[in-house]
This record gives structure tokens, C-alpha cells and sequence, in this order.
């Protein structure tokens, strides 16, 4: 995959991975493959530095590193790929899977939910049924001497 035709690895519309930042090693990967299996390198793996980035914003650096913290080893995330047979495919979902990663990490964090109380007439239902429930099973007891 030759530079010229990928200028960078887009993550959303406000970032865009420059293929300089991203390093690839490749290794045997276990699992299907014939009689290749034991000498094509198809495992990709593919290396970002976060914390050395310079398309980053101290802000997204800053949430990145927090966010992803648990999946970093000296600010480098690695991806590895071997799902598929061939070396190609596997670069092409390490991509992927890169793009979705630091993606999900850089959305912004949910709105707190608000807590709320059941209405009086939500109170009365559940006790009404409550009451319901409670006289069938009464009417299923033996009767008493």
C-alpha cells in the first residue's frame, strides 16, 4: 500500500492519521491457510504512537491516553490482525479497526441521566396490581377450617 494512494488513515471529519505515524510488522499467523500457512507472514500489526502524535490536539491526546489507557504500552497502540489469509486483508481490517477504536475513544461522554420519580399514578397501578395478583393467589389457597 504505497503512500500516494492513501494520504493518511481518516478517522472522522476532523482527523485524518498521516501514514508516516503508522508502522506495520508482520508475523506468521496461526489458523487456516494450506500449505502457505507456515511461511506467508499474513498477521498485520499495526503500531500508532498517541502520545507522539502530531495531528492530535493536547485535548483529543488528552482523552485518548485516558480513555484508551488500558490498551497502551508507552503510548503505542498497538492493532494486530489475522482473521483473514491473506496479508492484505489483514492490514486493510487493522486499518479499520484503528479508525474505529480512536473514533469510539474520542466521542464525547454521554449526558448524565437525569433521575426521575414514578407519578402518583404509576404508584397506584403497581399497587392495584399488586392487590390483583395477590387475591388470585388467595382464591388458589385450600380453604380453612
Amino acid at each position: 500500500m504505497p503512500a500516494a494512494h492513501r494520504p493518511g488513515l481518516r478517522v472522522g471529519p476532523g482527523l485524518t492519521i498521516p501514514e508516516s505515524e503508522l508502522s506495520w510488522r508482520f508475523s506468521r499467523s496461526s489458523g487456516p491457510g494450506g500449505q502457505g500457512v507456515n511461511t506467508a507472514d499474513s498477521r498485520a500489526e499495526l503500531v500508532w504512537d498517541v502520545a507522539g502524535s502530531a495531528v492530535l490536539s493536547p485535548f483529543q491526546r488528552e482523552r485518548l491516553l485516558e480513555r484508551l489507557s488500558s490498551r497502551l504500552v508507552d503510548g503505542m497502540l498497538t492493532i494486530a490482525a489475522s482473521e483473514h489469509r491473506a496479508q492484505l486483508r489483514n492490514r486493510e481490517a487493522a486499518r479499520v479497526r484503528l479508525a474505529d477504536i480512536v473514533a469510539d475513544a474520542l466521542r464525547p461522554p454521554a449526558p448524565s441521566r437525569r433521575p426521575t420519580r414514578p407519578s402518583r399514578g404509576a404508584k397506584q397501578r403497581r399497587l392495584d396490581a399488586k392487590k390483583r395478583r395477590t387475591d388470585v393467589k388467595r382464591l388458589r389457597r385450600p380453604p380453612h377450617d
